[in-house]
């Protein structure tokens, strides 16, 4: 959605962890709206080859006060941090670290916005602070019991940035993802890191990058024995982001909003769509449960769509996987190619050497 306000230059919004996955997206969508986009990211798990051409890009640490001497004087109307940790698993056996970068930074960041002047932050948050609340969809307003390390960072974070705000006079919009997945439909953009999450591990299993897929537990309170989620479109959660700064830079008052499509579906459901799609069959064994899971974690997204102007455009798992299949194909293409650079690289030397 681009913007229409009354200005003769494009508006300036500022993005921590624009080397990640949804931060890479987010990019995108914000320089098609006709915005001017600052990237930052120390490159610690994101990649620089993820960040858009057109991306003013800033390698430092959102933590650091170098930042806020790059960016003095710049007019910058909204920042959206991403930069965090994010593995439930590894969470739990290090929590310190996950406090670390997914609140202190938090806090140092915040210092940072509000020393520059920029009056509204967009928050990644997560579903994981809702823990396990029953079978029904979630709505922002029940009380928040995360059952992990990570879960309780993100909470942690939302609180200190609800405070913070009420005490500077900024305004945010927070947003609680639930299970983000694909690619960008052009081949841009795709999750990069190691696999964590279902759709990223069933995409590399039908491109033929592993053998078969682990179902984490067959025994929850669940039609078939697994796990439910809610599987949202990583396009169509950048365009909340870009809604979300809009509805701020506009007057908004500081929300929480749900980001899902208001439906889940199980393991054994993505699993099956999967092996439906791919001519590249692959095993599927079974494991046992993960720390910190939960079992039904679906949106009730009813304030968003309420809140924002936006509505998905890619509301359709077998659209989401085709689309995290194809971006695995494109992965393995660029690396094929990296690899025949390195090897004439190679060979020239050697050339060089007898010559």
């Amino acid at each position: 959605m681009a913007h229409d306000w009354e200005t003769s230059t494009a508006p300036t919004v500022l993005l921590t962890g624009v080397a990640g996955y949804i931060g890479s997206h987010t990019a995108l969508a914000f320089l098609e709206a006709g915005w001017n986009v600052i990237g930052v990211d120390d490159l610690s798990t994101g990649s620089r080859s993820a960040v858009p051409e057109g991306v003013e890009f800033i390698l430092a640490d959102c933590r650091s006060s170098i930042l806020q001497g790059l960016l003095a004087g710049r007019d910058i109307a909204a920042a959206v941090h991403f930069a965090a940790l994010i593995r439930v698993d590894q969470s739990v056996s290090h929590p310190i670290e996950y406090f670390e970068a997914n609140l202190c930074m938090v806090g140092h960041f915040l210092q940072s916005a509000h020393a520059l002047g920029i009056p509204t932050v967009v928050f990644s948050s997560t579903a994981a602070v809702y823990g396990d609340q029953g079978d029904t969809a979630i709505p922002e307003s029940v009380p928040a019991v995360p059952t992990s390390p990570y879960g309780h960072s993100k909470l942690a974070a939302e609180w200190l940035l609800s405070d913070f705000c009420a005490a500077s006079g900024m305004r945010h919009v927070t947003l609680r993802y639930f299970n983000v997945a694909g690619g960008d439909a052009l081949g841009r953009a795709g999750p990069r890191s190691d696999a964590t999450h279902l759709i990223k591990i069933v995409s590399e299993a039908a491109t033929g990058q592993r053998a078969s897929v682990t179902i984490n537990g067959e025994d929850y309170d669940t039609p078939d024995g697994t796990c439910v989620r809610d599987y949202i479109h990583v396009s169509d959660l950048a365009d909340v982001h870009v809604s979300a700064v809009d509805y701020l830079v506009r007057g908004g008052e500081s929300v929480t909003l749900n980001c899902g499509y208001g439906r889940g579906f199980s393991v054994r459901e993505v699993i099956d769509r999967a092996l439906a799609i791919t001519d590249r069959p692959f095993r599927v064994e079974m494991g046992q449960r993960r720390p910190g899971d939960t079992v039904f974690v679906v949106a009730d997204n009813a304030k968003l769509l309420q809140t924002l102007d936006w509505r998905p455009r890619h509301d359709d798992l077998d659209a989401i996987l085709r689309s995290a299949i194809a971006w695995e194909h494109t992965l393995a293409a660029r690396r094929s190619d990296e690899e025949k650079a390195l090897q004439l690289v190679g060979s020239s030397r050697e050339e060089q050497q007898h010559s």
